[in-house]
């Protein structure tokens, strides 16, 4: 039986030194059967095992002294002789191990780098540079931080969790809209085949059970509309005002289009002999072409506005560009401004905003009229019907829309259309 070497100690390892001649030294430090501390000429020591493997006797180096200490090479000893029992080489094992590792940092992929990625191509979806900024803004402030540097595959529904958790209740809208936009990068790294398994970032059978429902939570601040008996006041107000924003916003108040589609609009969209403006699909929220029937007071405006040199707009800003949203804010808060109290919200007593305007026609639609509730909804761009049903209707009520819109601008000049009116009954 061969004779065990004498397990030395920490220090006995540290005091060990090359004799000074011949080549390397070896010394068994015991502890594990073939363990040897390798010391060179030039005093650099490292730990080998010797071993048989398949047969075949081998040395199988563990590691450079003192990075890796007595103790460490006796475990690394250990493990590798548990291989060789197994019939692993231990050598072969480490190597697969490594390229292992390699392929998956090749193949993995941060949270950052996914979101990157995606949204190069996502972005190009809005035509508002509003949306882009929305939906990177919300991803650097609140997801990055949290998972950024975190290999897509690692991510699960606790770190998911740990990004919507801070602000679930208190903004959870932003909240809401976050949770998609990380279920999208996620859902873009899986197909793209950075990651598998299911998507942590899915509300249904997932963050539900966890996290509170957004309608048990969420406060929906609607924007703030004119009241409807104060309207024609208001419509006076903005017609004795001048200006290519505050044009704008009343050309907005006949039309009750959108404040985008007013300050895009250029006069290629105006057929004022059809007395149609028709605005493209490109520039319409649901992507959908939307024609608009002009009424006798859309225009008479459009008639009575000077076209500038050298831009195509309808309504163009001081030096030939588009109006900017905050144009057509500030023209609504200088009218709200000269008005003692000003036009506020019925509900929430805010002042009245430009986007307000769609909201006191709908109110209008529904309230004072006997029009039919799609045909203010077509009139609005809303989307009416399922699929089906708006596959096989193809018209959008142009015409009757024409009579509709006129009665609108009977209400904003203060005048009653009681062809269309609602009957209210006679209290008993």
């Amino acid at each position: 039986m061969p004779k065990k070497a004498r397990e030395l100690s920490a220090l006995d390892v540290k005091r060990l030194r090359h004799p000074g001649h011949g080549l390397n030294a070896t010394f068994a430090v015991g502890g594990v059967d073939g363990l040897i501390l390798q010391v060179t000429p030039t005093g650099a020591r490292s730990w080998l095992l010797r071993c048989l493997v398949a047969g075949k006797r081998r040395h199988i180096g563990l590691g450079g002294y003192p990075d890796v200490p007595l103790a460490g090479a006796r475990d690394r000893a250990r493990e590798a002789r548990e291989l060789i029992r197994q019939g692993v080489d231990p050598v072969e094992h480490r190597k697969a191990t490594a390229a292992a590792l390699v392929a998956a940092r090749k193949r993995g992929m941060t949270f950052s780098d996914a979101m990157e990625r995606y949204l190069k191509n996502k972005l190009a979806e809005f035509r508002s540079d509003k949306h882009r900024k929305q939906w990177r803004s919300t991803l650097d402030a609140y997801a990055v931080p949290a998972v950024g540097d975190m290999l897509v595959s690692d991510i699960g529904v606790s770190d998911v969790q740990r990004i919507l958790a801070p602000i679930w209740v208190e903004k959870n809208e932003t909240a809401s809209r976050l949770r998609g936009r990380v279920e999208a990068v996620l859902a873009w790294a899986t197909v793209n085949g950075h990651r598998t398994g299911d998507n942590p970032a899915r509300w249904r059978g997932n963050l539900d059970a966890i996290l509170p429902k957004p309608s048990k939570v969420q406060t929906v601040e609607h924007h703030p509309a004119l009241k409807l008996d104060e309207a024609a006041d208001w419509f006076v107000d903005v017609r004795a005002r001048n200006g290519s924003a505050t044009r704008a916003l009343e050309f907005m108040a006949v039309t009750a289009a959108r404040s985008g589609e007013v300050r895009g609009a250029v006069w290629a969209e105006i057929d004022l002999a059809a007395r149609l403006w028709v605005v493209p699909a490109v520039r319409m929220k649901a992507r959908v072409e939307h024609r608009v029937p002009l009424t006798d007071d859309a225009i008479s405006l459009l008639e009575g506005l000077a076209r500038m040199e050298g831009s195509d707009f309808v309504f163009p800003a001081a030096r030939g560009g588009m109006l900017s949203d905050m144009a057509l804010s500030a023209c609504m808060r200088r009218v709200n401004t000269a008005r003692e109290g000003g036009y506020l919200d019925r509900r929430s007593g805010r002042p009245a905003v430009p986007h307000g305007l769609r909201s006191t026609f709908r109110d209008w639609a529904a309230e004072r009229t006997q029009w039919p509730y799609e045909m203010a909804e077509i009139a609005l761009a809303h989307t009416v019907g399922s699929e089906v049903e708006r596959a096989y209707r193809r018209g959008d009520m142009l015409e009757k829309r024409r009579a509709m819109m006129a009665s609108w601008g009977s209400f904003l000049h203060g005048e009653e259309d009681a062809a269309n009116v609602v009957q209210m009954a006679a209290r008993a």
